[in-house]
């Protein structure tokens, strides 16, 4: 799988709202109500990325969950990354 370029990953972003790109990721923080909505998140962002066979980096602080995507074995930001990326704002 290719690494997007920069003008591709911008392409991309200004279709994902609230997305950015920061040291070689994809990245968001979506911030919930509280602790337990933020696990919950978790858990259905976790289904997602199971059936999409493709895992975001993850970072619970009380009620704000950040995650990072990169293919890692790409070394980069690939269409994987930017599927996953709408795939979870569809549940926000």
């Amino acid at each position: 799988m290719d690494v997007l370029s920069q003008e591709q990953i911008d392409a991309a972003l200004g279709d994902l709202e609230g997305w950015g790109f920061a040291d070689g990721a994809l990245t968001r923080t979506f911030r919930l109500a509280d602790f337990a909505r933020a696990v919950d998140f978790v858990e259905q962002l976790a289904d997602v990325a199971e059936g999409m066979q493709h895992h975001p980096d993850i970072d619970i602080r009380y009620n704000k969950v950040t995650l990072r995507l990169a293919t890692h074995s790409a070394g980069g930001v690939t269409t994987r990354d930017v599927e996953l990326a709408a795939a979870l704002d569809r549940l926000a």
